[in-house]
């Protein structure tokens, strides 16, 4: 038998408010545990919780985006269930008016369109967090999460691949971050996904018994997960066996999921109108800023970038899937011109992105706090066109600097010349290495003036390495070449 997969996501967003969305607590990853936790947050009787306008602002913004219908009018309510890491009993959600509805998210995968439609989106406030394994036989609990804002985006079940899922995860996680509304880092949390698995026979209409895989937290495990719980489905199906509406854990140690709980459905959580809440109005004021000030998304930057700098579609796409790439690559063109927008792609995608990579670190939001600055490798770029350098000496100082970051703008210039690497184009003293190799290789000379022409070319890296080897490098390759070339040919008859 066939069988079709059907996937529906719930992406959870932590907005990134300085404070969480009913209290003035901090809003900050990492803290001492506990340390960000108030009594609104915790339930105390006698708090009453105010909604925090920057979380709503937020969340209509990327309703906006994703030509979705902000609701004017949306409403809090109250779910109920017991967990040791959600103090008041119940977690204020969004149920029944959500604060926006509908919306796409197009991406590409394999270079095919693909557009997923959203159900809706809503506010609530995050749980706690258990923490295992610091005392034998018991968990701690820590609730400086508790209350920090999330925006949970439920999608419809329109995916059938996991790769379908990590692309649209991928791009929702660039789109929040252009947005400047979440950090998306998902090894904290900020970004995490629960995924809807269910299959059913080619042709049927009727979905199947779908199992929910909790808190997802990379690309490659949600793939890895979805993927595992569609081969189990069909599995168990094959084998004449029967599923059960579950909520699973993904373990990536083992590459399996395994039974978590019983599926809830919503009437087991008791919903009702959170009572201490008003309802959150988002005038028309608020939308028409928002509009006007939306920033120039990934989409945008990409076309830009194809049809104004001449860049590929492949070198585009790479430059804007990260919002701290794009920042680079334009602080970079503000001092070496549009017209250097290949030559900083490239340094951008093999040397600095490589090289970040090779020394574990990240490229920081603010361009200027990267090791090798964009002014500097503007200027980098510059002393290479004007010959002043060799590219292989160029990526010599890139290392430097990666290695040993400098302040100072022209530190490119400083390096140059407390290191004596600026190119020799003399040509006079130039000709005199030329000859100098010529006169102390006839052997090799001799089978090059043999060889049939089309060979010719190769066999001339021999004399190029003993000419570099004599300049100690320094020599400017352009007119290396044009000497030896001449030399080679005067030699000939």
């Amino acid at each position: 038998m066939q069988w079709e997969t059907v996937i529906g996501l719930e992406v959870h967003v932590q907005l990134a408010t300085a404070s969480k969305l009913f209290s003035s607590a901090r809003n900050q990853f990492g803290d001492t545990p506990n340390s960000n936790a108030c009594a609104i947050d915790l339930g105390f009787p006698g708090t009453l919780p105010v909604v925090n306008k920057e979380a709503v602002r937020m969340a209509a913004k990327l309703g906006l985006a994703l030509n979705a219908e902000v609701a004017p009018i949306s409403h809090f309510d109250r779910k109920n269930y017991f967990y040791p890491d959600l103090p008041k009993g119940y977690q204020v959600t969004q149920a029944e008016r959500p604060i926006f509805s509908g919306g796409i998210v197009e991406f590409e995968v394999n270079g095919v369109e693909n557009q997923i439609k959203l159900h809706h989106a809503h506010l609530e406030e995050d749980a706690g967090k258990s923490i295992h394994g610091i005392t034998p036989g018991f968990s701690g609990i820590d609730l400086n999460r508790a209350g920090t804002p999330l925006l949970e985006i439920v999608t419809e079940p329109d995916f059938r691949t996991a790769e379908q899922a990590s692309a649209f995860l991928k791009k929702l996680h660039t789109l929040v971050q252009y947005l400047e509304i979440s950090d998306g880092n998902m090894a904290e949390g900020s970004l995490r996904c629960d995924a809807n698995v269910s299959v059913r026979p080619v042709g049927q209409e009727k979905l199947g018994t779908r199992t929910e895989i909790k808190n997802l937290n990379s690309f490659r495990f949600i793939e890895q997960a979805i993927e595992y719980e569609v081969a189990r489905h069909i599995h168990v199906l094959e084998s004449g066996g029967q599923l059960v509406q579950e909520t699973r854990l993904y373990d990536p140690d083992k590459n399996e999921t395994r039974s978590m709980r019983s599926k809830e459905d919503a009437n087991d959580y008791r919903y009702f109108p959170e009572p201490d809440l008003l309802p959150v109005i988002v005038e028309q004021a608020l939308i028409d800023e928002l509009k006007a000030t939306m920033p120039e998304l990934d989409n945008q930057k990409k076309k830009r970038y194809v049809n104004e700098l001449g860049l590929s579609d492949y070198d585009a796409s790479l430059l804007t899937t990260d919002v701290a790439i794009a920042r680079y690559f334009e602080a970079v063109l503000a001092t070496a011109g549009n017209d250097q927008a290949k030559a900083a792609a490239n340094w951008i995608q093999t040397e600095l992105l490589g090289g970040l990579k090779k020394r574990e670190l990240k490229l920081p939001k603010n361009p200027d706090e990267t090791p090798v600055k964009p002014v500097q490798l503007a200027n980098l770029i510059k002393q290479i066109n004007e010959d002043v350098i060799s590219n292989k000496i160029g990526k010599g100082i890139f290392d430097t600097l990666m290695d040993s970051p400098r302040e100072e703008d022209n530190a490119v210039d400083l390096i140059i010349d407390e290191k004596g690497l600026r190119q020799n184009s003399n040509t006079d003293e130039l000709k005199g290495f030329v000859d100098e190799v010529i006169n102390a290789n006839q052997n090799q000379v001799e089978a090059y003036l043999a060889a049939p022409v089309e060979k010719r070319q190769k066999m001339t890296g021999f004399f190029i390495g003993q000419l570099m080897k004599k300049t100690q490098g320094k020599a400017n390759p352009k007119v290396l070449n044009q000497l030896l070339a001449e030399k080679l040919q005067s030699l000939e008859g």
